[in-house]
């Protein structure tokens, strides 16, 4: 049985991500309706990918006999002035959410909950992972600066991107 400290960290979580979304999901309308379907699909598939977390965290407090707490779902930013302002706030956003699994790991460690440490660790991998995405897609953009063209490039460059889901064929 998970303890409720852990709980409530987890439920916590899983808020989050459902926010993570949300912001994702703006920032992909913005991107879109400022014309640049790649950049909105990159997002779109990006705000997919925190619903699977948040449905994968509450699945961890479930499958431990735990009652997951929801919470408000904040209004995430909507407007945004610049492609370049929204991957900077990819990033900062990227970079709370990493500190936030730090201390649901620390958290796990100190309550000796050797099965939710195991299963948060693949998050802090993951974090590590969309870290250095955003940092180079924040690179790449202040690369291009003013300039249509490597814009362009870079949006049709990010249209390929697919959802593709994480946790397909783990059980855990």
């Amino acid at each position: 049985m998970i303890k409720e400290s852990l709980v409530k960290a987890l439920s916590d979580q899983v808020n989050a991500e459902y926010y993570s979304a949300y912001l994702y999901l703006a920032m992909s309308a913005y991107a879109d309706r400022a014309g640049f379907k790649g950049i909105a699909n990159w997002l779109f598939v990006q705000a997919q990918e925190e619903t699977a977390h948040g449905t994968h965290l509450y699945q961890h407090i479930l499958g431990r006999s735990g009652t997951p707490v929801f919470g408000d779902i904040k209004t995430p930013q909507t407007s945004f002035g610049s492609i370049k302002e929204v991957f900077e706030k990819v990033l900062s956003h990227e970079r709370m959410v990493t500190e936030r699994i730090h201390k649901i790991a620390t958290l796990a460690q100190q309550e000796q909950d050797h099965a939710t440490y195991g299963f948060i660790a693949w998050y802090v991998n993951e974090q590590v992972e969309e870290e250095a995405a955003a940092e180079e897609l924040v690179a790449k953009v202040s690369l291009i600066a003013d300039n249509p063209g490597l814009l362009y490039n870079l949006d049709a460059a990010l249209a390929a991107r697919t959802y593709t889901d994480p946790f397909a064929g783990n059980a855990g």
